[in-house]
C-alpha cells in the first residue's frame, strides 16, 4: 500500500502541453535480452498442453472456467496474438483457435447460454476478453470473418444489455464483500443481475465494448459505452470493496475512450481511480490487494492492468510519477510473479502489517498467465514512444528498433545493464534522418550523475520532467553512451504508530529495485542501515551482516510454494537517535 498521497494537481494535467505520442508498434522492435526471455518463456507455457485447441474448447470447462464463458477463450486468444506480434514468433495453435470459433458459439454468435432473463455479470466479463482478443486479432490480420464475430456479439449480447448497465447494483449494502475466491463464482441475485463475487467485472466487459467501438462503430454502441462509464464513475470502489483486477481493466477502458472521443474529463477520472488505487490497494513491493480493503492475495492480472495504465497515463500526461511507477510494477511485481515455467501466480500481500513477501499460488494458468502473454507483449512496445518528432526511451533493455524520424528512417540498437547499473548505448545501425533528432532518455528518481557521451564525447542535455533530451544528427555507426549513478534508499512506508515500534516501517531499493532479506521469521533493525555493495544483485547491512537483494527475479525456481521461500521486504527500526536521511 502506498501511503504516500498524491497531490490533486496532477488530475488537471491533461495531454494538451504536447504533442500526443504512441508506443512503437510491434513490427518496429526486436526484443533481445531479459524481456525477450521472459517473453518467449511465458509463450511457450501459452502453447503447453493446458492451451490446446481442445483444452481451450472442452466439451465441458473445468471448475476454474465453466461459469465464464468467454474468459479462458478471450485471454488465451489475445496472449497469443499479442505475443507473436512482440516476438515475430509464428504461434502454433492460434489459427486453430480462431477456425474453431464458428462451431463453439451459439446461435446468437457468443458463447455460453443464449442470454434471457437474467445478464449474467461473469458471462459479460468473458466477453470483455473475447472482444478483446478478437479486437486484437482483426487489427493485426484484418480477417473480415473475425469482425464478423465481433459485430455479432455486440449485436447480439452488448446492445440487448442497454438500459441495464445504470442499473448495475453499486449499493455496499447490497453486496457481499467478504467471500470469493481466486476463481470468481456467481453469488446473488439482484434485479435482472446474476452478480460475480469479483466485484465490478461488468467493467471488464467496457473494455472490450469500448475496443469493438473502434472497429464497428454506431450510435447505438456509443450509447451503451456511455451508459457504462456513467455507472463506472458513479463506484464508490473502495465502499464497495471492488476488485481491483475489475477497476483496472475499467480504468483501461476510460483511455481507450479518451483515445477515441479526446474528452478530457475520461483522463482526469482514469488518473483520479489510478491514484485511488496506488494510495489503498497496492502492495509494498508494487503488486496489488486483490480486493479493495481485502489484503489476502495479489493477482496477476490486475498487475499487469496497473502496468498498462501506468505506461497510458504517463504517455497522455508526461507525469514523471507514472513512469516511476511503470518500472517499480515491472521489475518487482511483474518481475516477482512470473514463475520458472513462464507463467504467473499469487502472492500475499506485503504491507505495514505484513512484512514478509511470499508465494501464495504458484501459478493462475486459468487466467494470470494468459494476460501475462499482454503484459510482457506490452512491455516490448513500451520500450519506445514517438509521434511528437522525438524518440522517447522511458525504458531500458536490450532491443533493436526501427523509427521514422528527421525525414528518414532511423534503427537503433540498445544495450543495457538497467537496472544492475546505470549504463545503456545505443548504437545507430542505420539512419537516412535528413535532420537531426531529438532523443529523450528517462532519469529515474534517485539518479544520479547523469551523463550522455555521443561518440565518447561528452555532450549537454536538456532536462524536462524526469528526461534528458539531446538533438543531433544521427549518423549510421553512431554511439550514444548515456550513465546515472544509483544507489540504496531508505524509504518510510508509514510512521511508527506504536511505543514499541516508533521508528515506523521502511523498505530498501536500488534503483527501481526492491531488496529483501530471505527468512522465514521477521527481523528487526536497531538504525537506519549503511550498505556496502558485495555483487552484482547483493547488498549487505554493514551493522548486521545480513545480505539483502532483489525481489526481481528471472524465472528462478525457488520462488514457489514451499514453505521455505520468504522473502522480507519491510522493516521496522526500533533506534529513536537514528533519523532517516
Amino acid at each position: 500500500m502506498r501511503y504516500t498521497v498524491i497531490g490533486l494537481f496532477l488530475l488537471v494535467v491533461i495531454a494538451s502541453q504536447g504533442q500526443v505520442i504512441h508506443p512503437v508498434s510491434y513490427e518496429d522492435i526486436m526484443p533481445g535480452g531479459e524481456m525477450r526471455t521472459r517473453a518467449l518463456k511465458n509463450f511457450d507455457r501459452l502453447e503447453s498442453a493446458i492451451y490446446t485447441p481442445e483444452k481451450v474448447f472442452p466439451v465441458q470447462h473445468e471448475i476454474t472456467s465453466i461459469d465464464w464463458p468467454g474468459d479462458y477463450e478471450g485471454r488465451i486468444i489475445l496472449g497469443l496474438t499479442l505475443q507473436a506480434r512482440a516476438t515475430h514468433r509464428t504461434p502454433r495453435y492460434l489459427e486453430e483457435l480462431i477456425r474453431l470459433i464458428p462451431q463453439k458459439v451459439n446461435v446468437k454468435g457468443y458463447l455460453g447460454p443464449v442470454m434471457t432473463d437474467s445478464i449474467r455479470e461473469q458471462q459479460l466479463s468473458g466477453h470483455g476478453w473475447f472482444l478483446r482478443a478478437l479486437c486484437e486479432y482483426y487489427n493485426w490480420k484484418k480477417d473480415p470473418a473475425v469482425k464478423k464475430h465481433i459485430e455479432q456479439i455486440i449485436q447480439n449480447l452488448a446492445l440487448p444489455t442497454r438500459g441495464y448497465h445504470k442499473m448495475y447494483p453499486i449499493d455496499p449494502s447490497q453486496r457481499n464483500r467478504t467471500t470469493g475466491g481466486a476463481v470468481g463464482t456467481s453469488q446473488a441475485f439482484i434485479g435482472r443481475w446474476v452478480l460475480s463475487s469479483d466485484i465490478g467485472c461488468d467493467f471488464i466487459f467496457m473494455d472490450g465494448v469500448v475496443q469493438a467501438y473502434s472497429i464497428v462503430p454506431s450510435p447505438e454502441l456509443k450509447q451503451l459505452i456511455d451508459e457504462m462509464i456513467n455507472r463506472f464513475l458513479e463506484v464508490d470502489l473502495k465502499g464497495i470493496s471492488a476488485q481491483t483486477h475489475a477497476t483496472l481493466t475499467g480504468i483501461r477502458a476510460l483511455l481507450r475512450y479518451y483515445e477515441l472521443t479526446g474528452n478530457a474529463n475520461l483522463l482526469k477520472q482514469a488518473q483520479a481511480r489510478y491514484l485511488l488505487y496506488r494510495n489503498m490497494a497496492m502492495t509494498a513491493n508494487y503488486e496489488n490487494y486483490n480486493w479493495f480493503g481485502r489484503p489476502e492475495w495479489t493477482e496477476p492480472c490486475a498487475i499487469i492492468d496497473a502496468y498498462m495504465v501506468a505506461n497510458q497515463l504517463w504517455m497522455y500526461t508526461r507525469t514523471p510519477l507514472f513512469m516511476e511507477d511503470a518500472h517499480h510494477i515491472y521489475f518487482n511485481a511483474i518481475g516477482h510473479t512470473q514463475r520458472a515455467n513462464g507463467g504467473f501466480g499469487l502472492d500475499n500481500c506485503p504491507s505495514d502489517t505484513t512484512h514478509l513477501l511470499q508465494v501464495k499460488t504458484y501459478e493462475a494458468y486459468w487466467c494470470c498467465t494468459m494476460r501475462g502473454g499482454e503484459g510482457l507483449a506490452s512491455a516490448i512496445s513500451y520500450n519506445y514512444f514517438t509521434g511528437d518528432g522525438s524518440v522517447n526511451i522511458p525504458f531500458f533493455s536490450n532491443n533493436t528498433a526501427r523509427f521514422r524520424v528527421g525525414g528518414g528512417d532511423l534503427v537503433l540498437e540498445q544495450r543495457t545493464c538497467y537496472p544492475f547499473e546505470g549504463t545503456v548505448e545505443l548504437e545507430v545501425k542505420q539512419s537516412s534522418a535528413r535532420q537531426a533528432v531529438a532523443l529523450a532518455l528517462f532519469i529515474p528518481q534517485g539518479a544520479v550523475n547523469p551523463k550522455i557521451w555521443v561518440d565518447g564525447k561528452p555532450v549537454s542535455f536538456t532536462r524536462k520532467q524526469q528526461f534528458a533530451y539531446i538533438r543531433t544528427r544521427l549518423q549510421e555507426g553512431m554511439i550514444i553512451l548515456y550513465t546515472f549513478d544509483m544507489e540504496v534508499k531508505t524509504t518510510l512506508l508509514q510512521a511508527g504508530t506504536k511505543k514499541e515500534d516508533p521508528g515506523g516501517c521502511y523498505s530498501f531499493q536500488y534503483g527501481p529495485l526492491q531488496l529483501g532479506f530471505t527468512t522465514l521469521h521477521e527481523k528487526k533493525l536497531d538504525q537506519v542501515p549503511v550498505f556496502t555493495r558485495t555483487g552484482r544483485e547483493s547488498w549487505m547491512v554493514n551493522s548486521t551482516g545480513m545480505v539483502l537483494t532483489p525481489v526481481y527475479h528471472l524465472l528462478s525456481p525457488e520462488v514457489r510454494e514451499s514453505g521455505v521461500y520468504s522473502r522480507q521486504v519491510l522493516f521496522t527500526i526500533h533506534s529513536k537517535t537514528n533519523e532517516l536521511k
